[in-house]
């Protein structure tokens, strides 16, 4: 067993998270993270209304036992959100942990945390990082530029990224971006983090509510498969690369170029509908980070997570018997 600070004070078995991931974080999903040990969160705007969202809490409550979060994620959208209502379901629904992401989350952090739930921010930089800890959230989760989704327009990997964040942040440090295997969550340890966020992992897993296309086209593809888009509107995001997102990249990158060039491409639920539902491949922007070129096969949650823990525990044994056997004394703690 790897205890860390944040296994301690998050009361999980693993220092592994599944964090919020829309039209991907239902029950289904969340429940077999929540079994296998780790901590997952349920994806509120993935439910169309906050009152399928307290529906959805309680599914997913008869399906675990175990702790399991909600995500709520703050972006411009077309539509207003009735971000409150939400926020008064998870409340509402005895929610104790929560992930918060995209804008300023200030008045919700304010909210939970005097409902007594602890929270967990979501940065793409140390200076979000540290905002977000000057707000009095519990942990932040430090999304390096190998991520899927926004990963911001800093451009820095995790490799600098997490140690430049574990440097000034006191608060646990989850590592977010191109993790996938043990080897992974023993590095980013060592960077200083307490705890890995996987996303396209568990895309790739048994429970994952997508089309089996989709779990097939993660194993298949490589480190190479995703291609940035939206960087010409100031929103970076790392999708999986098939025809749609190089289109979209192509438009982009005309000159003039707005958003309304490429909406119809990136619709959100054109992605969910024919990629993620139907399993069209070709026919959709679909989300996916460069962990793909780690994995190789469609497991369980629990597989996932077993796997991971124990390619994890047999290398720190590995390195505290070649620190042994190298003389030094200084003991290997996780």
């Amino acid at each position: 067993m790897l205890s860390t600070r944040f296994t301690e004070e998050f009361g999980i078995e693993h220092p592994i998270v599944c964090g919020g991931m829309t039209a991907v974080g239902t029950a289904d999903l969340i429940a077999a993270v929540a079994n296998a040990g780790a901590l997952g969160f349920l994806t509120a705007l993935t439910q169309p209304t906050p009152e399928a969202l307290v529906r959805e809490i309680a599914r997913c409550r008869t399906m675990t036992d175990r702790p399991f979060g909600v995500n709520l994620t703050f972006l411009p959208t077309v539509k207003p959100v009735p971000y409150e209502e939400y926020r008064a379901a998870i409340i509402d629904s005895g929610i104790t942990i929560v992930e918060t992401a995209g804008a300023n989350p200030a008045a919700h952090v304010a909210a939970f945390k005097k409902a007594g739930i602890k929270v967990i921010h979501k940065a793409v930089a140390v200076r979000h990082a540290l905002k977000a800890e000057t707000l009095g959230v519990d942990a932040i989760s430090i999304d390096g530029f190998e991520c899927a989704g926004h990963p911001g327009s800093d451009d820095v990997p995790g490799l600098v990224l997490i140690p430049a964040a574990a440097r000034k942040v006191r608060i646990p440090l989850i590592a977010s971006g191109g993790f996938a295997t043990g080897s992974g969550l023993v590095a980013a340890l060592a960077l200083g983090a307490a705890a890995v966020n996987m996303g396209t992992r568990f895309v790739a897993s048994t429970e994952a509510p997508v089309h089996q296309n989709v779990k097939d086209q993660i194993v298949a593809n490589d480190e190479r498969a995703t291609q940035l888009v939206f960087r010409e509107f100031n929103n970076t995001a790392r999708v999986a690369r098939n025809s749609i997102s190089q289109e979209i990249a192509r438009r982009s990158a005309l000159p003039g170029a707005t958003f309304a060039d490429v909406a119809d491409l990136a619709s959100g639920a054109r992605g969910r509908d024919r990629v993620l539902t139907h399993g069209d491949m070709e026919d959709g922007m679909w989300w996916a980070g460069q962990a793909q070129g780690l994995i190789d096969s469609v497991q369980s949650c629990q597989e996932i997570v077993d796997g991971i823990m124990d390619e994890a525990h047999r290398i720190v044994a590995a390195l505290r018997h070649a620190f042994s056997a190298a003389g030094h004394t200084a003991s290997l703690e996780v």
